[in-house]
């Protein structure tokens, strides 16, 4: 895939200037259509040669490397500024032997591969010894994901054809730690620009269909007498998973792994973010109790009638899919507006919004005096 010389400077433009994707993308060399075969084959040669590669999943980007490459792996550490204790997840072919990178495989997981596989869920099992602990931020288990992205898929069968069947490609979200995911291939460039210019591909697949990131469920100790936890919510309920398994999974324990994204900080975009309740919002919009500048507030109830001249209104959809599906693109959008303050309606407490909440939740604790 071709690598325009400017896309350094595309990727700083988009810090201070309105969200233009395809003005972007095409800046930067990366065409508007899915990533050809070409494109594929390179991104899974600079994965078997040690480099990085962003690409599509219909969670978010990914920013990949080969998952039993120690040295690869690290790399992506050092491009997001992640901390080494902090895991990835390794994404698989749907072919793929799951016994390669996992022991001990209970029958609740290949319950919920048979459910839910490929799609937006991350098990989280005891990793196979051979496995490099590289992966799990040197915990004794490995979190295995196999993406419907077809651009993934594509990409992973193509690179574990090169790696004698058994390759798995570590990818956490493609921007820097603790920054807004990207769902777009032209977010990518705005995070990396540097290593974009530098040749890293950036596979297109178009806008993620989910938004956010996996649900994330441990069954690495079950053996011990512990059942499923939930240990990151997403598209993917825990109503789904008691479908399937007939039982809720409980939340994390002091002894639970680590994973990815489960920070207290997290998904934070460069704008001051706040979630604010309906009655604090009333007395908001009429000017009572307004932050210094102009701010605006992401609502999914109707703009109220009158509203200080202080403020923006920008809508979204109060069905809590579109709302995942959206919310990420549209912070990384008001971060270019040179707004003073994020405000948030607080969504409902509900179950079908736990997975925004908590999104929206590590996104603003990034910006509480405690952390």
């Amino acid at each position: 895939m071709s690598q325009a010389s400017n896309a350094a400077a595309t990727g700083n433009a988009a810090a201070t200037a309105p969200f233009s994707p395809s003005d972007l993308a095409a800046s930067a060399g990366i065409a508007a259509t899915a990533a050809t075969d070409q494109d594929i084959d390179h991104a899974a040669r600079v994965l078997l040669e040690g480099g990085l590669v962003a690409f599509p999943s219909e969670t978010v980007y990914g920013l990949g490397a080969d998952a039993e490459d120690a040295a690869a792996v690290a790399r992506i550490y050092a491009a997001k500024g992640r901390p080494s204790n902090h895991p990835v997840i390794v994404h698989v072919a749907p072919d793929a032997d799951l016994g390669y990178w996992a022991s001990d495989i209970p029958q609740q997981a290949r319950a919920l591969i048979d459910a839910f596989w490929p799609g937006p869920l991350t098990l989280i099992l005891k990793r196979a010894p051979h496995i490099d602990a590289a992966v799990s931020g040197g915990q004794d288990s490995v979190g295995v994901r196999c993406p419907s992205h077809p651009v993934a898929q594509r990409l992973l069968r193509a690179f574990a054809a090169l790696k004698g069947g058994h390759g798995g490609v570590a990818g956490p979200s493609a921007n820097r730690f603790g920054h807004v995911s990207p769902t777009r291939a032209e977010h990518v460039l705005a995070e990396f620009p540097e290593q974009v210019a530098a040749g890293m591909p950036v596979l297109q697949g178009g806008p993620a269909d989910v938004g956010i990131e996996s649900t994330i469920i441990d069954l690495s100790r079950l053996g011990e007498g512990v059942g499923p936890v939930l240990l990151r919510p997403g598209h993917i309920s825990p109503q789904d998973i008691a479908r399937v398994l007939g039982e809720l999974p409980a939340a994390p324990d002091a002894a639970a792994p680590r994973a990815s994204g489960t920070l207290k900080a997290h998904y934070a975009p460069q704008t001051p973010l706040e979630l604010v309740d309906r009655a604090i919002l009333e007395a908001l919009v009429v000017g009572v109790g307004l932050p210094a500048g102009r701010s605006v507030i992401i609502g999914y109830t109707p703009r109220p009638l009158e509203m200080d001249a202080a403020l923006t209104w920008q809508p979204v959809s109060a069905d809590p899919s579109q709302y995942a599906h959206a919310i990420y693109s549209l912070l990384r959008e008001l971060d270019g507006r040179g707004y003073a303050k994020i405000l948030v309606e607080a969504p409902p407490r509900t179950p079908e919004w736990d997975a925004v909440n908590d999104r929206i939740g590590r996104a603003a604790a990034a910006f509480h005096p405690g952390n």
